[in-house]
């Protein structure tokens, strides 16, 4: 995938959240980290869904689908904002279906992809590779 310089690459699962920014040129993606964003946790509506009880004992289901909201909370601010004008986002599976939920119309103008993956915690390399092949 040819990346925009300027191009913004959330990375997130239901836990952490990180910002990188292309500084590289289109063809050749240099991801740079952005500093991190205090991402406050939302109760997007789907949380009643997914109550705790001895048929459903994840109890941090909900706290996670909150994370995500609070991301995609902040995507948009951005995207609003004029901050971000070209987006990638990848995400683990469960955490981008709670961010999708989420999405401002003008911040799916900007998407140029969605790659569901877990790659918090991953090397620069290993998200550089996965940008490169979407």
């Amino acid at each position: 995938m040819l990346l925009p310089k300027g191009t913004i690459v959330a990375v997130a699962d239901g836990e952490k959240f990180n910002l990188f920014s292309n500084t590289g040129d289109e063809a050749h993606p240099v991801l740079a980290t952005m500093p991190n964003a205090d991402i406050e946790a939302v109760n997007t509506g789907s949380g009643a869904s997914h109550q705790n009880s001895s048929a459903n004992p994840d109890g941090g289901r909900a706290e996670e689908d909150g994370f995500a909201g609070g991301i995609a909370e902040l995507l948009n601010k951005r995207v609003l904002e004029g901050k971000v004008s070209d987006l990638v986002i990848i995400a683990a599976p469960r955490t981008l279906g709670e961010l999708r939920k989420s999405y401002h119309k003008k911040l799916v103008d900007v998407l140029r992809a969605e790659i569901a993956k877990d790659l918090t915690g991953h090397s620069m390399s290993d998200i550089e590779k996965a940008v490169a092949a979407a």
